[in-house]
C-alpha cells in the first residue's frame, strides 16, 4: 500500500476533498467507544513517530530562521514536551461527552408529535492556518470527535511539521478500522489552494480560517462557503483606579511576556488617569527594567502623550493601537475612567479578549456589561482564553463573530443540528385551516 507521503503528492485538492466527503458517513456512523480508540490509537501513534515528527520541524526550523521572528519561531517549534501535550490533547478530547446525537431541546406537541433538536456532525471541516503545527492534531482530534471529516491547509514554513503529524495521526486512524481520509492535509500551500477552500461549494460544510488578519480578511471576502472567523487578538488589560496595582503588574507581565505570539495574548494597556503615576513605573521596571537585567527580551512600550509624560518609552505611532504585534511590544494609553477605557476598546478592539483589574464591582460589571467581546475578565489575565483552559480538552480556535460560535471552539461549536420529529399518524389541518392559512 501506498503511505500517505506517496498518495498525497498524487492527490490534487479537489480529489482530497471528494475523499474526505466519502468519510463523512463512516464517521457520523461511529459510534463513541469507535471514535475514543482511534483517538487514543492517534495519540500513541503522535508519540511513537516523534523522531520523525521533531526531525521535519527542524526542517522547518532551519529554513524559517533568518526570515520570520524568534517569536514566531517559537510558535513554530516542537520539543517533545510539545508533543506529548498534543497526545495529552488528543486523550482529553475522547475523555469528553460525545457531542454527537445529544438531544438538545425536546419539545411535545398538543397533537402529540415529538420533536427534538438533535447535535449532528458539520460533516467535512477545512482548516486553513499557519505556523502552529500543534494546531493539526487539536484540529484533527476535535473533528474526528465530532464525527466530521477535517482537511487541513497549513502555512509553508510549517509544511515538513504538519505532514509528519498527519502521517502518524493517520497511521492511528488506520489501527482503530477508521477512514484515513478523516484528517488530511492539502500538499499545495500556494494561495490557489487556500482560494479552492474558500470555494469548495458542496465539498466543504464548514471552512475555519486560523491566522494572521491578512488571512481572515481574505476568507471573509472571498469565501462562498459557510465560514467562521477566528480572530486576530488586539486584547485589552485596563487598570482602574480601584486596582490591586502589584496583581495587575503580575497579570500584565503575563498576559505580555507568557507567550507573545499567540492571540490571547494583550496587546494593549489601558491605565486610569488616578493611578497612572504611582502604576506606570511599576510596569516598567517589571517589564523593562528587570527583563533586561534578567537577560530577557524587554517589553517595548508605546506610550500615547500622557504616558510619556509619566515614563520614558516609544512614542505610539497611528497604528500601534490597532495592531496584533506577535511580539515583545505593548501599547500604552491613559484614560479618564471606565467608560473611556470602553470606548477605547470599543474603537480598536477584535472582539476576541479583554479584562478589567479593579476591586469596584459596580466598574467591574459596567466594564462586562459593555464591551462586547468573545471573552471578558475580570482580574484575570487574557491568555486563559484557550479551549484547553476552558475545559473544553483543546480548540478549533477562537471565533470573534457572533453567529453560531463565539470564543474557543470545542466539541459543541463543531457541531450542527437538525430536527428529528416522531409521529403516530399526524397530518396537519383540513380543508378549513388551509383556507384560514393559504401560505402554510
Amino acid at each position: 500500500m501506498l503511505n500517505y507521503n506517496q498518495r498525497s503528492s498524487a492527490m490534487t485538492t479537489h480529489e482530497i476533498l471528494l475523499a474526505a466527503q466519502a468519510a463523512k458517513l463512516p464517521l457520523a456512523l461511529a459510534d463513541t467507544d469507535t471514535k475514543n480508540a482511534a483517538l487514543e490509537a492517534m495519540a500513541v501513534a503522535l508519540v511513537e513517530n516523534s523522531d520523525a515528527i521533531l526531525a521535519a520541524n527542524k526542517q522547518d526550523l532551519a529554513a524559517a530562521r533568518g526570515r520570520i521572528s524568534d517569536v514566531m519561531l517559537d510558535r513554530l517549534a516542537l520539543t517533545p514536551a510539545r508533543l506529548a501535550a498534543m497526545a495529552k490533547g488528543m486523550r482529553e478530547v475522547a475523555a469528553l461527552p460525545d457531542p454527537v446525537g445529544a438531544v438538545l431541546r425536546k419539545i411535545v406537541r398538543p397533537n402529540g408529535l415529538l420533536i427534538e433538536k438533535t447535535s449532528v456532525p458539520m460533516g467535512v471541516i477545512a482548516i486553513i492556518y499557519e505556523s502552529r503545527p500543534n494546531v493539526t492534531s487539536d484540529a484533527a482530534a476535535l473533528a474526528l470527535k465530532a464525527g466530521s471529516a477535517c482537511v487541513l491547509r497549513c502555512g509553508r514554513d510549517a509544511w515538513a511539521s504538519c505532514h509528519a503529524i498527519v502521517n502518524a495521526l493517520r497511521c492511528g486512524l488506520a489501527r482503530a478500522g477508521l477512514p484515513e481520509s478523516a484528517v488530511s492535509l492539502i500538499e499545495d500551500t500556494t494561495h490557489a489552494s487556500a482560494n479552492e477552500l474558500m470555494t469548495a461549494n458542496g465539498l466543504v460544510d464548514l471552512l475555519i480560517p486560523r491566522g494572521g488578519a491578512g488571512l481572515i480578511r481574505a476568507c471573509v471576502e472571498n469565501a462562498t462557503v459557510p465560514c467562521i472567523q477566528t480572530g486576530t487578538g488586539i486584547c485589552h488589560v485596563y487598570v482602574d483606579k480601584a486596582a490591586d496595582l502589584n496583581m495587575a503588574v503580575d497579570i500584565i507581565e503575563n498576559a505580555k511576556t507568557s507567550r507573545p505570539s499567540v492571540c490571547n495574548a494583550e496587546e494593549v494597556c489601558l491605565v486610569h488617569k488616578d493611578v497612572a503615576a504611582g502604576f506606570l513605573p511599576l510596569l516598567k521596571a517589571r517589564l523593562v527594567d528587570a527583563r533586561a537585567a534578567a537577560g530577557l527580551v524587554p517589553v517595548d512600550l508605546r506610550l500615547d502623550e500622557r504616558a510619556a509624560a509619566i515614563i520614558p518609552g516609544t512614542p505610539a505611532g497611528e497604528q500601534d493601537f490597532d495592531t496584533e504585534f506577535l511580539n515583545y511590544i505593548l501599547a500604552i494609553a491613559v484614560v479618564d475612567d471606565v467608560d473611556a477605557a470602553i470606548a477605547h476598546i470599543a474603537r480598536h478592539s477584535t472582539h476576541h479578549s479583554e479584562a478589567i483589574i479593579t476591586a469596584d464591582d459596580t466598574a467591574a460589571d459596567r466594564f462586562t456589561t459593555c464591551v462586547d467581546s468573545a471573552a471578558v475578565y475580570v482580574n484575570a489575565s487574557t491568555r486563559f482564553t484557550d479551549g484547553g483552559e476552558f475545559g473544553l480538552g483543546c480548540e478549533m480556535g477562537i471565533s470573534t463573530q457572533k453567529l453560531h460560535a463565539r470564543g474557543p471552539m470545542g466539541l459543541a461549536e463543531l457541531c450542527s443540528y437538525k430536527y428529528i420529529i416522531h409521529g403516530s399518524g399526524q397530518t396537519r389541518g383540513g380543508s378549513a385551516a388551509k383556507l384560514q392559512n393559504p401560505c402554510n
